[in-house]
Order: C-alpha cells, then sequence, then structure tokens
C-alpha cells in the first residue's frame, strides 16, 4: 500500500488546496453529488479527472475513501500548484458548467 504525503511548504493554512484527481473510467453524473465542491471532466482516453478545493488533507482522505467505495481505479493525485491557481479556477469554472450539461441530459 503507498502512502499520500502532502506537502506544507508554502502554504497558508488557512486557505483550502488546489488539486486534480485522476480516475479510470467516466464517473457517472449521479455520482456527482458524492464529490460536492470539484467539478469533475470526462477525458477522451476513458478516465475523468476530479479537481477544485479541498480544505485540508482529512478531505483529501475522505475524498479518495469515495472514489475507494465506488471501486473506481485511481490514477492520480496532484496538487495545483498556487501559481497555477488563476489557470485552475478558470478550468474548473467551464468545467463546472460542462457538468451541469452533463447532469441534464
Amino acid at each position: 500500500m503507498s502512502h499520500l504525503k502532502v506537502s506544507t511548504e508554502d502554504h497558508d493554512h488557512g486557505e483550502p488546496r488546489l488539486y486534480e484527481i485522476r480516475i479510470k473510467g467516466h464517473l457517472d453524473a449521479r455520482w456527482i453529488d458524492r464529490f460536492e465542491g470539484l467539478s469533475f471532466t470526462r477525458e477522451s482516453d476513458g478516465t475523468t479527472i476530479l479537481s477544485g478545493p479541498v480544505v485540508d488533507q482529512a478531505a483529501l482522505y475522505g475524498l479518495l475513501r469515495g472514489v475507494r467505495d465506488l471501486g473506481l481505479p485511481l490514477i492520480s493525485v496532484i496538487q495545483v500548484h498556487p501559481k497555477q491557481a488563476c489557470e485552475l479556477d478558470f478550468n474548473t469554472d467551464a468545467n463546472h458548467n460542462r457538468s451541469k450539461k452533463e447532469r441534464n441530459t
């Protein structure tokens, strides 16, 4: 079993960190409530990316347990550096809107 180590360097403890969690397979829209606060994007390579702010390490482990409980293979967990936050915020807004459209279909 591998262990996830979250670095606390260069981080204000009161602010959420931004993460991208990639899973194998396309996450069905019915599970979006389980990952509330995160947007999800279905990629053409057959993976799904969950992205958005995570308040602390306990919340991150909770999200990862949710992925495990659904039986979804975890591919990667990436913490997005603060310098990339503006770009992720823009992409997250676009992905969130796309997720709403997917739920309505």
